[in-house]
């Protein structure tokens, strides 16, 4: 999880990619802020347990959003790959900090956190607010302040909410939604990448594919995901080929095919596309053949 919330750090935090990210999210795709604009500001505050001991927390991401010497906003985004059961809990200790720390000056600003949540498996399914956490005695409601906890779904996004980042964060989005929609998903985005290295190594921790990372050996020539799906092939298909030479086996071009497919080197799709036969052909053909469907398992 650390390495993840690492790699998520170093991608996000460039302006560009928070501030389209902010735009799209909070202001429907308006270009409300500029990326010169936004300023980092320390993720670490600390607080006393009930154990009468000091902690420190650490937000993912935080940063001031800045007109001149005026400050607007405070922006922070937390990254969540499972559902968090209290984190408006968590939220509540990272603004409550921020507010305290902006005690002393002339101007107190809103503080906004955003919670990108990455799981394609379900939707949040967590409560979103403070009071959902809370047990409140009849009639203190109205004194118990709330704290909303801002999930924005990734793998759920528009095609319309999509279209609108001009970042590369445009392709982690749709990265995510097509891995929702089909987990044998092959990245066919030809959205022109800027972040390379921080694009390959997201995607290579948040989908446990180590050859994303990889890629970055070689990344010259890596423009688009659609170079990075050739590339993706081109290592399993080598892959497959030096198993073969390992050991010993002489590998007819059907049987080539199976065996990427078995272990999951290429898709089925890519699979099919190779022998010009359907899906549902190829999977006939490996079962008949003593090979196993990776939808089989």
């Amino acid at each position: 999880m650390k390495e993840k919330d690492i790699t998520q750090k170093v991608l996000e935090d460039n302006n560009d990619i928070f501030a389209d990210i902010v735009n799209v999210l909070l202001f429907d795709g308006k270009s409300e802020v500029e990326e010169n604009e936004l300023v980092n500001t320390t993720v670490h505050s600390q607080y006393k347990a009930e154990d009468g001991k000091v902690h420190e927390q650490e937000r993912d991401i935080a940063k001031y959003w800045k007109r001149g010497c005026t400050d607007i906003v405070l922006y922070g985004i937390e990254n969540q790959t499972k559902v968090e059961k209290r984190m408006p809990a968590r939220i509540s200790g990272y603004e409550g900090a921020s507010y305290r720390g902006q005690y002393d000056k002339k101007t107190i600003v809103p503080v906004i956190t955003m919670v990108l949540y990455y799981g394609t498996d379900r939707k949040w399914t967590a409560p979103k607010n403070l009071k959902s956490l809370i047990k409140v005695p009849d009639n203190l409601d109205k004194y118990v302040n709330d704290t909303k906890a801002n999930v924005f779904e990734i793998a759920w996004l528009t095609d319309e909410q999509i279209a609108k980042f001009t970042s590369d964060y445009k392709i982690v989005a749709n990265f995510f939604v097509n891995k929702r929609k089909n987990k044998d998903y092959i990245p066919d985005d030809k959205t022109t990448i800027k972040h390379v290295d921080e694009i390959l190594k997201f995607l290579s921790v948040m989908t446990g594919d180590n050859r994303y990372e990889e890629i970055l050996s070689d990344k010259e020539g890596v423009s688009n995901m659609c170079d990075v799906a050739q590339r993706l092939e081109d290592r399993g298909i080598e892959k497959g080929l030096q198993k073969g030479r390992e050991e010993g086996l002489s590998l007819g071009g059907n049987q080539m095919i199976y065996s990427l497919v078995e272990d999951k080197s290429i898709s089925m799709e890519k699979g099919a596309q190779k022998l010009g036969v359907s899906v549902e052909k190829l999977r006939v053909n490996m079962i008949n053949a003593g090979y196993k469907c990776p939808d089989m398992e």
